[in-house]
């Protein structure tokens, strides 16, 4: 984008942290109109120490938004805009991974080990030679699954759904409080500080916020109220940690951060006089403008993540995402777009189906012990249906969150609206839509995450420089995929994908070791 003096006179500016699985990103919007200014992104390792297991270290995490933070702001003075008209920043952010950290020295618990690592800290460039290795439990880790059992095991008939009145969720690997009870129970130093009063515990936002708010010096310990849904810990009709469902975890209450709304002034940051945060699918919610009752989109990541706009209640579900599987495991591909192109050069999977069940089944099943497993195979299956199927899987898991949101809402959705890396595939966008049997609705601008954030931010009370009222807000101009397809095939399909479903879910995970590694998932023909 060419610099001109005009952009000097800029009206108020909003930025997002949008902090995700597999990378951060730091982006600024003119609050007027809704304009992308500048960004900048930052892959995040994860790392694989056991089966099962999924970690990513915290200050590779806080260090990622250091530097998107910086080379953001670089751009925009390279285009001669002033970085001081930026008012707030929203965070958005992956959701239920956990992280436990020493209030007194700001560094997080577990897994120390030390290597030397130099770090360049935003706006203050100060270079450390040595940092100790600290890994979080990330939301796709299933190493808590005995944690699960046993607790389930506490319930009377074993019923995982248990507290679900209180908390909307069933007992699963997936949420924060089995992965923090984990974390007591398996790790010393973890033990230690709590009973020491030196412990905090927090998703990424707290982590985030208590870090750039001031630290161990005067650092804001808060969470907004959707991330805390996602804990196991909180109750969604009183809106606050509940005491019971921490006695049954035996956590105690003051390791918690405090509950805030989505949408208001948290502390203060190097970059601006004001912080806030809204959870990342929700912050979607608001980017796509989905502010009626039915309305719903789904966020293609790491995972799929859709969303529905419930009115006063509300519903949040997870499918999965194969391409890093591809790519990393197989080496099928070599980049995302590849996959896109090997399964448009056969337009069908040839009747393979391939159930990506990496960490278990979540929503609608919360199966734990599901694995993933590819049917369907001839000799005539090659790496191109493959990609197909991949593709096709997501849009399958897709549909099961949205047949069972139908569901409980009484309420037919009519088009879904989308977002997310994996929309640039435009392939994968209309499989969605030939599945559905809907439109699917990608925007123009695919930041709508980031874009939520920063609006939410920018409309918090106290920063107001964003109007969410409708008839403020800028017309979004997008894509639409219309179904290309006969409802029957769509059917036919999808049928003899929760068939390969019911065999992941029915498979025996007590395998075999061999040289210390289990064996390989099953690939086998219908």
């Amino acid at each position: 984008m060419a610099a001109s003096s005009s952009r000097i006179m800029l009206g108020p500016l909003v930025a997002a942290i949008d902090q995700g699985t597999s990378s951060t990103r730091f982006l600024v919007f003119n609050a007027k109109t809704a304009e992308l200014l500048s960004h900048h992104q930052v892959e995040i390792q994860q790392s694989f120490p056991k089966e099962g297991w999924v970690e990513e270290d915290p200050k590779e995490i806080l260090q990622s938004v250091y530097e998107c933070m910086d080379r953001t702001c670089e751009k925009l003075t390279q285009l001669n805009i002033d970085i001081s008209n930026i008012k707030a920043i929203g965070v958005t952010n992956q959701r239920e991974t956990t992280i436990v950290w020493d209030k007194e020295t700001g560094e997080p618990f577990y897994n120390n080990q030390n290597i030397p690592c130099p770090v360049a800290m935003w706006m203050v460039k100060c270079m450390l030679t040595e940092m100790l290795h600290y890994t979080c439990s990330v939301w796709l880790d299933l190493r808590t699954q005995s944690t699960v059992e046993r607790l389930i095991n506490r319930t009377p008939g074993r019923n995982k759904n248990h507290l679900k009145h209180k908390t909307g969720l069933p007992i699963s690997t997936y949420f924060s409080a089995v992965k923090l009870r984990w974390l007591m129970d398996n790790v010393e130093e973890v033990r230690r500080a709590i009973l020491s009063h030196r412990a905090l515990f927090g998703t990424v936002d707290s982590w985030l916020i208590w870090c750039l708010t001031g630290g161990e010096k005067s650092g804001v310990h808060c969470t907004d109220v959707t991330n805390a849904s996602r804990t196991m810990l909180f109750n969604i009709h009183s809106l606050d940690w509940d005491p019971d469902l921490c006695k049954y975890f035996d956590i105690p209450m003051e390791i918690l951060p405090k509950v805030r709304s989505s949408s208001e002034i948290y502390g203060v940051n190097y970059i601006s006089p004001d912080f806030t945060q809204i959870l990342l699918w929700s912050a979607a919610l608001v980017g796509q403008m989905c502010f009626q009752d039915g309305q719903a989109k789904n966020t293609y990541g790491t995972g799929c993540f859709l969303l529905r706009n419930t009115g006063p209640k509300g519903s949040v579900a997870i499918a999965g995402a194969v391409v890093r599987w591809l790519k990393d495991n197989l080496g099928i591909i070599q980049t995302s777009t590849e996959l896109e192109k090997l399964a448009a050069g056969v337009g069908t999977s040839y009747g393979c189906y391939f159930v990506p069940a990496f960490s278990g089944l979540y929503a609608p099943y919360w199966e734990p012990s599901a694995r993933g497993i590819i049917c369907g195979l001839t000799q005539f299956t090659n790496k191109s249906h493959l990609a197909f199927a991949a593709l096709e899987a997501v849009c399958f898991q897709t549909r099961e969150i949205l047949d069972a949101m139908n569901q409980d809402s009484g309420i037919p959705l009519s088009q879904l609206q989308v977002d997310g890396g994996m929309t640039s595939n435009k392939l994968l966008m209309q499989l969605q839509a030939d599945i559905l049997c809907i439109p699917v609705v990608k925007p123009s601008m695919p930041e709508t995450t980031a874009l939520g954030a920063a609006m939410a931010a920018g409309a918090a009370e106290g920063v107001s420089v964003w109007s969410l009222s409708p008839e403020d807000l800028s017309e979004v101009t997008s894509e639409k995929f219309e179904p290309q397809i006969n409802p029957e095939e769509s059917e036919f399909r999808y049928a003899r994908w929760k068939k390969a479903v019911q065999r992941a879910m029915n498979w025996e995970t007590t395998e075999p070791v061999v040289n210390g590694k289990g064996l390989c998932p099953v690939f086998f023909p219908f």
